[in-house]
């Protein structure tokens, strides 16, 4: 992990010992057994290429058809799309790649146990579904969809930079429950907070509930409140150590992400389009982020909630050891251009105090 040992990670997510403090009790048995992810072997992500969305998304899931089956079994499937705007297309998936996670969901015999389900940032999450044209693919498989904010609410603890105290936030019941198989089903994209939002930024940050009646508008209902904010933890440490810590409570179980054309610069709304005709899937998520990572061109060590995850071995980071199934990644690089606040998205690299310091 490019000399980032384990020393460094306890400095740099959020002055070590306070760890155990952001931890609620009921959350301890899960902290104690994290995700079991086989590190003896390897992992395995898809990467596909082509020209028509559908196509790839059912293509690059067909080499682990029988694996994912198995997984799901007789769960209630999650499919986590992208839509953090319900406005602007390029930062949303689109909805013949929707098309295709259906078909290759039908091809083995899972598609009644599929849901779609979001939460917007913006405003209404059914207005984003008409906008993008999901409801006539919703109609054509029989699958439904569900806005996240009408779900039970879990009240999980966050950080917040500014005065080190936990924050509660209201997370959806869906997301939240790992009875469920959930699909992340993410955008190439940079971010103007976490150097890139790929599988598990999907997941963490839609499941914070807004109330009904909340846009980024004028016609704001008076008194409607969002909790997404309250996951970026008023900073640029807050946010990395937050997506970390959340993982233990929300992560894929399928991570999938979408380069047809992915997004550069101010995402993961404002960016520019990159004409990248990619598509990566697979069982660990961890892995198929740093493939995306590889993907774009980005130096996976500025990525701070991803080394924290490898550190504590969600996943298998170490790119030497992922078996990618398609084709090579060497040949599908192209480097995206990062946000302008890139040196202030590197903050959580640095130590709040110096080495020798005290922090009292």
């Amino acid at each position: 992990m490019n000399n980032f040992n384990r020393r460094d990670f306890i400095k740099t997510s959020l002055f070590g010992g306070i760890a155990a403090t952001m931890i609620p009790s009921f959350a301890m048995e899960t902290l104690a057994k994290p995700a079991k992810v086989s590190m003896d072997a390897t992992s395995r992500v898809s990467l596909v290429t082509g020209t028509d969305r559908a196509d790839m998304a059912f293509r690059t899931l067909q080499p682990f058809s029988k694996e994912i089956a198995q997984a799901i079994g007789n769960k209630r499937i999650i499919v986590k799309p992208n839509l953090v705007s319900s406005t602007t297309q390029l930062s949303a998936i689109h909805k013949d790649t929707i098309e295709g996670i259906l078909e290759f969901y039908q091809s083995i015999n899972k598609l009644e146990n599929v849901i779609i389900a979001e939460s917007a940032a913006d405003g209404p999450t059914m207005g984003a579904y008409d906008n993008y044209g999901y409801i006539p693919v919703a109609n054509k498989y029989k699958v439904k969809l569900v806005d996240l904010d009408d779900s039970t609410p879990k009240v999980l603890y966050v950080l917040d930079e500014l005065d080190i105290r936990p924050k509660p936030v209201r997370m959806s019941s869906l997301l939240t429950d790992r009875n469920n198989f959930v699909m992340s089903v993410a955008r190439m994209k940079t971010h103007d907070r976490i150097i890139a939002t790929l599988t598990l930024k999907n997941v963490v940050v839609a499941a914070p509930i807004k109330d009904q009646g909340f846009t980024f508008g004028k016609d704001r209902k008076p008194g409607a409140k969002s909790d997404k904010g309250i996951v970026h933890g008023n900073g640029f440490r807050g946010i990395n150590y937050n997506l970390f810590n959340l993982a233990y409570h929300i992560r894929p179980d399928l991570g999938f992400i979408d380069g047809y054309d992915g997004m550069e610069g101010d995402g993961p709304t404002e960016g520019t389009p990159v004409d990248h005709r990619v598509c990566v899937a697979g069982l660990d998520w961890v892995s198929v982020d740093r493939v995306g990572v590889e993907l774009m061109g980005i130096d996976p060590s500025k990525i701070g909630y991803l080394n924290f995850c490898a550190q504590a071995g969600l996943g298998e980071f170490d790119l030497s050891k992922i078996d990618v199934v398609g084709e090579k990644i060497a040949d599908h690089v192209k480097p995206y251009q990062l946000s302008r606040n890139i040196d202030k998205q590197l903050q959580w690299q640095i130590p709040l105090k110096e080495k020798g310091e005290s922090l009292y």
